[in-house]
C-alpha cells in the first residue's frame, strides 16, 4: 500500500529569515559539549539513520577520478592505483581515499540527459527534471522528512547545508528547507542587537497575532509558520547548536580533515549527525574545468576531496556510525571524456560515476562500466532517480511513499525509480 503524506504549504524564505534574525537575540552563547559529544554518540546511533551528501558543484570528471581510462586518448596524463577494495582502482591522487574504498562503492554506469549546470543540479537532487508547474524536493528534504521522527529530541534543523544552499524543500514547504552555514558554523542574519526582554515582548506579541490568524481558519500556512516560529526560539537557546563548532575539535581532528572550508564541512556534517541530524550537504565546487584540468585537479581539487572525504568515511567507519549513515559523493554530471583545445574538459552527462557507502549499502564494489575510452556506459545505465530510490532503500525509507503536491497530484517518492542491485548483498 502506498503511503500518502498531505503536505501543509510552506511560507516565504523572507518571512522565516525575519523570524530566525529576531530569535537571535534570544540565543546563549554556545558552550562546549556537556561531557563531549562523544559521550551521547552511542545512544544517538541507535536512534537514528542519516545521510551526507557531499556535493561537487559544477561537474566534477570522474573519468580522472573513479573510472580512469590509462592508455586511451581520452585518459589524460594521471595513473590509477589499487585500493582497499579488491580489483577496484581510482586516481594516483587520491590515495587517502583508496584506502578506504572498502567502505564505499562507485556507480560507474550512470547515464544522464541533464547537461546544464542548474538543470542537472536540480535532477540530479530530486530525481525529476525541471517542471514549471511544480518544484519537488531535494534529497535533503524528503530524507529529512522521512527521518526526524527518529530523533524526537532533536532541537537544531533536521537539514543543514554546509557551503551552499542546496535544492529546496519544493511542495513539502519551508519547515523542510535546508539550514544554511559557512564551514564555521555561522548563520547570516541572526544578530539584531535588540534587548532579550524586549524582544520576548515582541515575540508575545507576534504570538498573538498568529494565533488569531490561525483562529480565523485561513489556510495551513498561518499554522505551519507558528510551529517554524516556535522551532526558531528552541532552536536559538540550544545547547545543540555547538554542534556547528569545529573550532571545538582538538587539533589533530581537525587537521586530520584539513582546514579548507570543505574540511571544517565535512567534520561540522560528522558532529552534525553524531547529534542526531538526519540530512547534511556540505558543497565543494569549482568543478568546471573548461580548460586547465589537470593541474587544477591535480594541485588543488583532489587533494582538498580527498584529504577530507576519507577523513569523514574513517571517522564514521571507527566511531561504529556508519552503518547507519550513508555518504554520497556527486555532482551534477561529468566532464567530456575528449580532452578539448585549453587542456579541459567540458559538459558530459551520458556515461559517469558517483560514489555511496554506508547504511545498507554493499561495500567494497564497482559498479556498472564504461567503454574503454569513456564515451558509453556498456552495461545496465542509471539515472538520478534510480540512485535516489537506492539511496533511500538504502535508509530503510519506504519506497512506497508518495507525497500529495499542492496542485493535488499524487508524487511518488524517487519519482519511481528502480533500485540498483548491485548495491545491496
Amino acid at each position: 500500500m502506498s503511503r500518502l503524506i498531505d503536505i501543509p504549504h510552506g511560507m516565504s524564505r523572507r518571512h522565516f529569515l525575519s523570524h530566525m534574525a529576531g530569535a537571535a537575540a534570544l540565543a546563549a552563547p554556545a558552550t562546549a559539549f556537556t561531557n563531549s559529544i562523544l559521550a551521547n554518540a552511542t545512544d544517538m546511533r541507535k536512534r537514528h539513520k542519516a545521510a551526507i551528501l557531499l556535493w561537487m558543484g559544477g561537474g566534477p570528471s570522474t573519468m580522472d577520478i573513479w573510472d580512469l581510462k590509462p592508455g586511451a586518448a581520452t585518459g589524460g596524463p594521471f595513473k590509477q592505483i589499487a585500493t582497499s577494495a579488491d580489483g577496484v582502482a581510482i586516481s594516483e591522487h587520491m590515495p587517502l581515499m583508496a584506502k578506504q574504498m572498502h567502505h564505499m562503492a562507485i556507480v560507474r554506469s550512470m547515464s544522464t540527459r541533464e547537461a546544464d549546470h542548474m538543470r542537472g543540479r536540480y535532477y540530479m537532487h530530486t530525481g525529476y527534471v525541471p517542471n514549471p508547474n511544480v518544484e519537488h524536493p531535494g534529497y535533503g528534504s524528503v530524507i529529512a522528512h522521512e527521518l526526524v521522527s527518529q530523533v524526537p529530541d532533536l532541537e537544531i534543523p533536521p537539514f543543514v547545508s554546509v557551503g551552499g544552499g542546496s535544492v529546496g524543500p519544493g511542495f513539502l514547504g519551508m519547515t523542510w528547507a535546508p539550514f544554511v552555514v559557512d564551514s564555521n558554523g555561522n548563520v547570516r542574519n541572526l544578530d539584531m542587537g535588540i534587548d532579550p526582554a524586549r524582544l520576548q515582548q515582541r515575540m508575545a506579541m507576534l504570538e498573538t497575532i498568529e494565533k488569531k490568524f490561525i483562529g480565523e481558519k485561513r489556510g495551513g500556512s498561518a499554522d505551519d509558520h507558528m510551529k517554524v516560529l516556535d522551532k526558531t526560539v528552541k532552536l536559538m537557546t540550544s545547547q545543540q547548536m555547538s554542534a556547528f563548532k569545529v573550532a571545538q575539535e582538538p587539533k589533530d581532528e581537525q587537521d586530520k580533515y584539513g582546514t579548507t572550508g570543505f574540511g571544517k564541512g565535512c567534520l561540522m556534517a560528522r558532529r552534525l549527525v553524531e547529534m542526531g541530524v538526519p540530512f547534511v550537504e556540505v558543497d565543494l565546487g569549482g568543478w568546471d574545468n573548461h580548460a586547465n584540468i589537470f593541474t587544477t585537479l591535480q594541485n588543488q581539487k583532489l587533494p582538498e576531496l580527498d584529504k577530507a572525504m576519507s577523513a569523514l568515511v574513517s571517522d564514521l567507519a571507527d566511531r561504529g556510525m556508519l552503518e547507519d549513515t550513508v555518504v554520497m559523493w556527486m555532482g551534477e554530471f561529468s566532464r567530456t571524456p575528449n580532452i578539448n583545445g585549453g587542456g579541459g574538459r567540458d559538459h558530459w552527462a551520458r556515461s559517469w560515476s558517483v560514489v555511496v557507502g554506508g547504511g545498507g549499502f554493499k561495500r567494497g564494489v564497482a559498479v556498472g562500466e564504461t567503454s574503454s575510452d569513456g564515451k558509453e556506459v556498456v552495461s545496465e545505465p542509471y539515472t538520478s532517480q534510480d540512485l535516489m530510490a537506492s539511496t533511500l532503500k538504502a535508509l530503510g525509507i519506504s519506497l512506497e511513499t508518495t507525497f500529495t503536491a499542492k496542485n493535488g497530484r499524487p508524487m511518488k517518492i524517487a519519482n519511481s525509480g528502480k533500485v540498483i542491485k548491485e548495491l545491496f548483498a
